[in-house]
């Protein structure tokens, strides 16, 4: 039987805030940001296996279900903060004897099955017999209700991801990706199918103006993004490289003695006004951008906030 997925958009949707030094995870309503009013506080107060005397974050978050992941325990939590319930997941146990350098997570909805799936992939180095030093990738994925984390094939095309999160869209788990981990070669997206349980590539678009410190992934209006220096693109149709349109291009941001560069484009709301993080003089802000015009307003909220839809849809009912 197919379980009943109820969401709801915009102005029922919620804004995360998450300071692991504070410990403390909460949620309030979008509408907050127009507002700077905060009201309709949810708090995180799950502590499995001390969960909240060590660093985590959100590494995804889906119809209403937020992902929450420790590097440091090996434990990934599913929470949706709209009805309260949370799911601890077996802990994930990382690879042995192999220098683990970064870990990275993608969190979707595999519609094939009516499940969801947590995806860790480890970027490691490992020593060849020759001596010298490659980069590799070992993936691991959990099915919600299984009590395993299954190993799959490592990254195709020699890439490993350089972000720190996959984004999901249509499916699919998608990577920024690079040969090199520092970014020095081409980069090009990698997607994982949850259905298929396969990997390809995604062709980007045509933005070689903007080096790949630049580039960044998102997902807005449920279609695959691409920040790309100062423009931003929507993939309309995925896994269409001609379907690449250009969005909107991001003005100069700057108040009275500081110049912002766009680092994160995080949400677009129906009147195309967009919620960006912004850097500038080792300060980071989160800013209301209006595309139509190119003006721009500071909010006071935290400058490294998620969001996600209301949903009730809860993580505990798959076994």
């Amino acid at each position: 039987m197919c379980r009943l997925h109820c969401v709801s958009y915009d102005s029922s949707n919620k804004i995360l805030k998450s300071d692991p030094f504070d410990k403390d995870l909460k949620s309030y309503s979008l509408d907050s940001i127009f507002t700077n009013i905060i009201s309709n506080v949810t708090k995180f107060d799950y502590a499995p296996n001390n969960f909240k005397l060590c660093f985590y974050s959100i590494v995804g978050s889906c119809n209403g279900i937020l992902c929450i992941a420790s590097e440091y325990i090996d434990l990934v939590i599913l929470w949706n903060p709209s009805i309260r319930k949370v799911k601890e997941l077996p802990i994930f146990e990382r690879p042995r004897n192999i220098s683990i350098q970064m870990m990275t997570f993608g969190f979707g909805y595999d519609s094939f099955s009516d499940n969801y799936k947590v995806i860790i992939v480890f970027r490691c180095s490992i020593r060849e017999s020759s001596g010298n030093l490659v980069n590799k990738t070992k993936v691991k994925v959990h099915t919600l209700g299984t009590n395993y984390w299954k190993i799959i094939p490592e990254f195709p095309f020699g890439g490993v991801p350089i972000e720190r999160t996959g984004k999901f869209v249509s499916g699919t788990i998608n990577w920024l990706t690079s040969i090199e981990f520092y970014r020095e070669s081409p980069y090009f997206i990698v997607s994982y199918d949850l259905g298929k349980e396969s990997y390809q590539e995604v062709l980007l678009p045509d933005c070689r103006g903007a080096d790949a410190f630049h580039l960044r992934l998102c997902v807005l209006r449920d279609c695959l993004c691409i920040l790309a220096g100062h423009d931003v693109w929507s993939m309309k149709e995925y896994g269409n490289k001609e379907s690449w349109t250009k969005l909107f291009t991001i003005s100069y941001l700057h108040d009275s003695t500081t110049y912002y560069t766009c680092t994160e484009v995080i949400y677009i709301f129906e009147d195309d006004q967009v919620l960006l993080k912004v850097e500038g003089g080792w300060k980071s802000k989160l800013v209301l951008y209006n595309s139509r015009n190119g003006t721009f307003q500071f909010t006071k909220f935290d400058p490294t906030p998620k969001v996600c839809i209301e949903s009730l849809i809860s993580p505990c009912s798959y076994r």
